[in-house]
């Protein structure tokens, strides 16, 4: 019998997002070891779910997982910004009534030592798919200075980027996260809850797994989709993923988008895809807080499509 991983984050709220669902198919585009999947197929005894994801680990636990729900459930493998452009091409833009998408890495993949998510693995990989070409290894030993200054600056926001990535240079080649962790550590931001690597190792994730490109190129495709009644749900864990959802979401509800400096409307006023659900974005209740201390990151943020 399976072990169950973990519930998944803000299962509730999800739940509670698309719980008007009563027919059509919902994408789970980061489906990973099923959890929010299996939820949403018990709670909509109706719908259908297609799931993605890159990780074949998770993939096969998904497969057997889901099982139970027969047709109701497809599985593709591979990143949720190629595979939802065949989905959508295969579907009727009617049918699709929601898409998911929990952005990040899954905590079984964190719990995974030997996948280098973890400060304490004996390897250096982080890639959410093992087959893809650039590992954190790759990223840590090849990068220049001024790569590594970019990325620790842009998606860790460390403010000695310049000073870690100088460090980094001069005493690679590291072979490990935990070397790499335990080595930086005087380095890193201190007396913060979270471990003082934590910044530092997000950065080089992100990098690997290009995961605001993804966040972008899914933000696109579903934007020239012009699905007309579906509701959207980004689950993010990064203050960068974060501000592009809010932003795409914003941009989606202008109905006018003739510039500011305009003396009057010549667009048509006619461009809003729909409206946004959640004004603020939607987190963890605090016994969920309790459980599982990694949902403190996790915001959601929804919004519903209304085209004729």
């Amino acid at each position: 019998m399976q072990q169950i991983p973990h519930i998944p984050v803000l299962y509730r709220e999800v739940i509670e997002t698309f719980e008007d669902i009563t027919d059509g198919v919902l994408i789970d585009c980061t489906m990973g070891y099923g959890g929010h999947t299996s939820m949403l197929l018990e709670a909509n005894p109706n719908i259908r779910v297609i799931g993605i994801d890159q990780d074949k680990t998770a993939i096969d636990f998904s497969t057997q997982r889901l099982e139970k729900f027969g047709e109701r459930v497809t599985i593709k493998k591979g990143r949720f910004s190629n595979v939802i452009k065949e989905i959508l091409s295969e579907w009727d833009p009617s049918q699709i009534k929601g898409v998911l998408a929990d952005i990040g890495v899954s905590s079984l993949q964190l719990d995974q030592k030997d996948r280098g998510f973890s400060y304490e693995s004996e390897t250096l990989d982080m890639r959410m798919d093992k087959e893809a070409p650039i590992s954190a290894a790759e990223v840590v030993n090849g990068y220049s200075q001024a790569q590594l200054e970019e990325i620790l600056s842009a998606y860790g926001e460390l403010r000695n980027a310049k000073k870690i990535a100088s460090f980094i240079v001069a005493n690679r080649p590291f072979h490990s996260a935990k070397e790499l962790s335990e080595r930086t550590k005087h380095l890193m931001p201190q007396g913060k809850k979270i471990h003082p690597a934590t910044l530092l190792m997000q950065a080089i994730r992100i990098e690997v797994n290009n995961e605001l490109g993804e966040l972008q190129s899914l933000l696109k495709t579903l934007e020239d989709a012009k699905l007309p009644h579906a509701k959207i749900a980004i689950i993010s864990f990064h203050s960068l993923e974060d501000r592009m959802v809010k932003q795409t979401f914003a941009a989606w509800a202008k109905s006018c988008i003739c510039p500011s400096e305009a003396f009057r409307c010549t667009c048509g006023n006619n461009h809003a895809l729909g409206k946004i659900i959640s004004k603020k974005p939607i987190v963890a209740q605090n016994d969920e807080l309790k459980q599982n201390p990694r949902s403190r990151s996790a915001k959601m943020r929804v919004f519903q499509t209304e085209l004729s």
